[in-house]
């Protein structure tokens, strides 16, 4: 893998990628989203992993895109660009032939949220917690197809709580509104996890790649173009909030989004 902050590993049947960056809380550089991808080419390349398990090292699943990378953005191309990007590996997520599964221990924010959502399954120890907090953060948005993924699996009213509010969704709520499959002590999650994996490995490999292809073809019927909304992307990454969310967040302070 082309990162060192992220590790790859094969346990029989079971892939199992590893965001091991726990000092900044796993947030993710474009190294790590290469490795990401890469390791989906791999586990699908590899024919006897059936099973690829995400999760993050030092109790945080991941913080999100690393905020230094957007420092050198100078307009609203510049986001047009990052989101496209983004949505490029998400989607890799999404139409990899075999059930993947986010275990996620402490935050899955931004990003991280949107790697979690894109998978099959969502194995959850009781502090993990799920949102996109930029309404209060950086003052960016979700790419459109992002928002789509939200609302799917949220519905628009909880997608629309979420998105302005930007709070966070804890364990408990996330296991009620169906983000969570299982909630677990955290000491219990990694086997937990595990034991899944196993067990979807036995599955037919013929139903799994059928049903994944379904929904993926059902989902992209009901989803609009790529590009639809450069224009809303465009403006909000080129805005003034944006800036100041940036400049607050590496300098660790509130943003002043109405100075």
């Amino acid at each position: 893998m082309p990162s060192s902050n992220l590790v790859w590993d094969i346990n029989g049947s079971v892939g199992v990628v590893t965001f091991n960056r726990p000092e900044a809380r796993n947030a993710l550089t474009w190294d790590m989203y290469d490795a990401l991808v890469a390791a989906c080419e791999t586990a699908e390349a590899t024919g006897d992993v059936r099973v690829l398990i995400i999760r993050g090292a030092g109790g945080a699943f991941a913080a999100g895109t690393d905020i230094s990378q957007f420092r050198e953005f100078a307009n609203g191309d510049a986001g047009v660009a990052y989101e496209r990007r983004l949505d490029a590996v998400i989607d890799r997520i999404e139409r990899l032939g075999i059930p993947t599964i986010a275990e996620v221990d402490g935050a899955a924010v931004g990003g991280g949220c949107a790697i979690a959502m894109a998978c099959d399954l969502r194995m959850c120890s009781e502090r993990a917690r799920f949102g996109v907090p930029v309404s209060r953060t950086l003052g960016n948005c979700l790419s459109m197809a992002n928002t789509a993924r939200m609302v799917d699996l949220l519905g628009l009213s909880a997608t629309r709580d979420l998105l302005l509010t930007g709070r966070l969704i804890d364990a408990n709520e996330a296991y009620a509104r169906g983000v969570a499959h299982v909630v677990l002590p955290v000491d219990e999650l990694e086997a937990a996890t595990i034991k899944v994996a196993v067990e979807l490995s036995t599955r037919a490999p013929s139903t799994i790649k059928a049903t994944k292809a379904m929904l993926l073809r059902l989902r992209d019927h009901r989803r609009p173009p790529a590009g639809s909304a450069d224009d809303i992307l465009r403006a909000c990454y080129g805005s003034a909030d944006f800036k100041e969310g940036v400049a607050a967040f590496l300098e660790r302070r509130k943003p002043r989004f109405w100075a």
